[in-house]
């Protein structure tokens, strides 16, 4: 099987729609994929349908950004095979207006620099659960006014504490996401943890039994990440998962579905482990 288990759709900040994701894995041979939105599993239910209607097997997931209180950082955690989708209800709804009344600010932010409208952002939005920084460049490019999705004007609008259109956002605590991913009947993977050093928080995690998993193949993983990854994961018992973060154009390197991959054996591992889960 060829398996990748990290993909984005239009549903979020990808640029293609749920049914052309499933058409692009069956063109590059990709068996099996996780759709993994960020905190949307509303295009869950399609994709496995349509999916099994191309003869590729759509691994339920979603993406959701929390916040390492201890460590005071960021960090993505993946949820994969939620059966009982509606008890994330109420997390994905929070994750929306988060989103939602952050991107109104960056959108008042980026107009006071640059003559583009709200309109223009939100047509570049459309069939997006939410407003994200892609939309907000693929309209300056639209306009003529940026060097790409993740040149310089991104980084000068969007430069941590410094960019002109900075704009703080409040995470939910991982510990509060990981007992609503299982509450959920989902497993629960820290992501890319080299992007934002999330080691020492897997660590901890997996301590306290708490961890199902780690993504170890990741296009932002330097070598020494995924070595890391794996010995962590072999060391705790933990699921190691792999995938392309597939986002279609909107990104700064092309990656095509199926760049990044999950090793046939861990999809089986995960596939157990849910099984058991359920049993238990």
């Amino acid at each position: 099987m060829v398996v990748d288990l990290h993909c984005h759709t239009r549903l979020s900040d990808g640029s293609v729609t749920v049914d052309e994701l499933i058409v692009l894995a069956k063109e590059r041979g990709v068996t099996a994929l996780a759709v993994t939105d960020h905190d949307t599993v509303s295009g869950v239910s399609r994709a496995v349908l349509f999916g099994k209607q191309h003869g590729v097997e759509v691994v339920p997931g979603i993406e959701l950004s929390c916040y390492d209180r201890a460590r005071g950082k960021k960090v993505h955690l993946l949820g994969y095979y939620m059966d009982r989708m509606e008890k994330l209800e109420g997390l994905c709804k929070s994750a929306w207006l988060s989103q939602h009344d952050w991107a109104e600010r960056v959108i008042d932010k980026v107009a006071a620099h640059y003559p583009i409208t709200r309109d223009m952002v939100l047509r570049r939005a459309q069939g997006s659960a939410n407003i994200y920084r892609q939309h907000v460049m693929h309209a300056l490019l639209d306009a003529g006014f940026a060097d790409g999705f993740f040149g310089k004007t991104y980084q000068a609008l969007f430069q941590k504490k410094t960019g002109l259109a900075w704009v703080d956002k409040a995470y939910p605590e991982i510990y509060g996401v990981i007992d609503e991913v299982h509450a959920a009947g989902g497993l629960a993977v820290v992501a890319h943890p080299g992007e934002y050093d999330s080691f020492a928080l897997i660590e901890e995690l997996a301590q306290k039994n708490l961890l199902d998993g780690i993504e170890c193949w990741h296009p932002h993983h330097s070598q020494g990440d995924t070595e890391r990854g794996i010995a962590l994961a072999e060391r705790y018992g933990l699921l190691m998962t792999g995938g392309t973060d597939f986002h279609g154009m909107y990104t700064d390197t092309p990656r095509p579905v199926g760049s990044f991959l999950t090793p046939a054996g861990q999809l089986k591992k995960m596939k157990a482990w849910k099984a058991a889960r359920r049993g238990s």
